[in-house]
């Protein structure tokens, strides 16, 4: 336990804190690199290890296929956030992210879209 919250629920306080400061500073109406850059480095200023564009390998059948597939950012080698600057979150952009936790082996992520007037609307928490 940390301060009465588990591992994960810490670091996902940290994730949602991050945004909020990120959106708070920056609003919406950037790409989608932007908000990425940003939330690795609010997230590596709280001593959270952070790693942007991480390969992520398809096995099929035995078989590892390089699809180029990239988590835009793994925190604590744990936690996918998928970034986005989109008018509207879409039914795929939900099930990209739900298939990344699942090939990664995930347990948690986050669908955070920084193209809304307030950050609230626009995370989304997922978990296997």
């Amino acid at each position: 336990m940390v301060d009465g919250l588990t591992h994960l629920d810490s670091l996902s306080k940290d994730i949602v804190d991050s945004a909020f400061q990120v959106h708070r500073t920056l609003g919406p109406g950037l790409l989608e690199s932007v908000y990425e850059h940003c939330m690795a480095h609010e997230i590596a200023k709280r001593g959270i290890s952070v790693k942007r564009q991480v390969a992520l390998p398809v096995i099929y059948d035995g078989q590892t296929i390089d699809a180029a597939l990239k988590l835009d950012v793994l925190v604590a080698d744990t936690v996918i956030l998928e970034i986005k600057a989109v008018e509207k979150i879409v039914p795929v952009h939900r099930a990209q992210l739900l298939t990344y936790l699942k090939l990664a082996d995930k347990r948690r992520g986050f669908l955070i879209n920084f193209n809304v007037p307030l950050i609230r609307d626009g995370i989304s928490r997922f978990a296997l």
